[in-house]
């Protein structure tokens, strides 16, 4: 089941992924998709772990930009200690 969400974007970024996204004969959702799966299949520990990170840095004309939300305390917190049990 498909499911629609709202993303915002650089738009030449978009431009650039949907010329991409042609050149592989998918839609821009497919390969948002594609992209989504990719990162959430394997258990990366952060954005530079990913095998995408170099594939988006070319494709964004230059560094991609890691928009985050800045962590909460209690979140630092937690991470700390749940690294410890490891």
């Amino acid at each position: 089941m498909d499911t629609k969400i709202t993303l915002r974007f650089n738009a030449a970024v978009i431009e650039q992924a949907k010329v991409f996204a042609e050149s592989n004969n998918m839609s821009l959702s497919r390969l948002t998709e594609y992209l989504y799966k990719s990162i959430t299949s394997k258990n990366y520990q952060s954005l530079e772990d990913l095998p995408l990170a170099d594939w988006v840095n070319e494709l964004a004309e230059g560094n991609a930009e890691y928009i985050t939300k800045r962590k909460s305390r209690k979140e630092v917190k937690e991470e700390f200690y749940k690294s410890k049990k490891k």
